[in-house]
């Protein structure tokens, strides 16, 4: 009989541990680092679709955030400052080069990109099937991406077809996005003229009057972290050269521009979210495919179309996902 009972005690000692062991678990406080060069991208772009998968800040979630505020140069010792926290993951914002001072700050601690046009070619990953190590995210590129936004240009724009392409050449992406539009421009008789800018002073007044003079009727921006950078400047020199201008980012158009088309960012930050969740709960980063954009999101500034004289057809305007007025 005693040692029935010992037995039964020994039993709802161990089932009582388990059960102590799984609340533990389950109430273990997660540490989320997140790196951003964009001072625009605040915390709550994550946090917000985390706690949608359970993780809530104050309760089981805490996010540390780190900005560079728009100075590329602060990111090194910012990635330094966010692996000293000891993270269970490192978050990117949007662009390459956060994820890549991630990469080169630690080897071990997984990191999720929210947005990166290229990643292999910026030698992030080894594959979009296999990344690899200890990286992966989402990728801003999509096969057509570039030939789209030029057709919405030639939609909205009449006359002789040569549009301006402002691009960093430096980067991956610019290079991808170029052969893009190089195929889809051949494709269709449009004639491409480069203004090339490494830094925001190689962006000028003066290089956009001379891209108008050879011809360019509108101007498509090819986004990264430079042109991002120098959106505002960008809008009000194409405004005053009566350049009808594309992008890819939403806030193009909220500055003006007179369209955007590119990644739904809301849907790219809930795809984030949930790479974060699975990597949280023992997913290996390395084994997790860098995903393409799915979900894109068309937006028209008619404001500045009546700026600029310019009637938008209304096929066009029926697929705009929202129109600013």
């Amino acid at each position: 009989m005693r040692r029935r009972v010992f037995i039964a005690l020994l039993g709802a000692a161990v089932a009582a541990g388990a059960a102590d062991r799984g609340a533990h678990a389950q109430s273990k406080v997660h540490r989320v680092g997140f790196l951003t060069l964009d001072p625009a991208e605040q915390p709550s772009l994550l946090s917000d679709r985390l706690r949608d998968l359970g993780h809530l800040e104050g309760a089981n979630l805490i996010v540390v955030h780190r900005s560079a505020d728009g100075d590329p140069q602060r990111l090194g010792a910012l990635a330094e400052e966010l692996i000293r926290d000891k993270p269970d993951v490192l978050v990117a914002g949007w662009g390459t080069l956060a994820p890549k001072a991630l990469k080169a700050a630690t080897a071990e601690i997984p990191i999720v990109f929210s947005t990166v046009g290229d990643p292999v070619g910026a030698g992030l990953i080894d594959s979009l099937a296999r990344p690899g190590a200890n990286v992966t995210g989402q990728s801003g590129q999509a096969a057509e991406l570039k030939g789209k936004q030029l057709q919405l240009l030639k939609e909205m724009v009449p006359g002789p077809h040569v549009v301006g392409v402002l691009l960093n050449p430096d980067t991956p992406y610019s290079a991808l996005s170029l052969e893009q539009l190089r195929v889809a421009a051949a494709r269709d008789g449009t004639r491409l003229e480069l203004l090339e800018a490494r830094r925001p002073d190689e962006f000028s007044a003066a290089k956009l009057e001379a891209l108008v003079a050879s011809g360019a009727a509108s101007l498509l921006v090819v986004e990264d972290p430079l042109t991002g950078r120098i959106r505002d400047t960008v809008v009000e020199l194409a405004l005053r050269a009566r350049l009808p201008t594309l992008a890819g980012p939403r806030d193009y158009a909220l500055a003006g521009a007179l369209m955007s088309y590119g990644a739904d960012r809301r849907d790219t930050w809930r795809r984030t979210a949930m790479y974060v969740d699975r990597i949280l709960r023992g997913a290996s980063p390395g084994d997790l495919p860098v995903e393409q954009p799915t979900r894109f999101q068309l937006v028209v500034n008619l404001k500045t179309a009546e700026t600029l004289g310019l009637e938008v057809p209304p096929s066009l305007l029926a697929r705009a996902d929202e129109v600013i007025e």
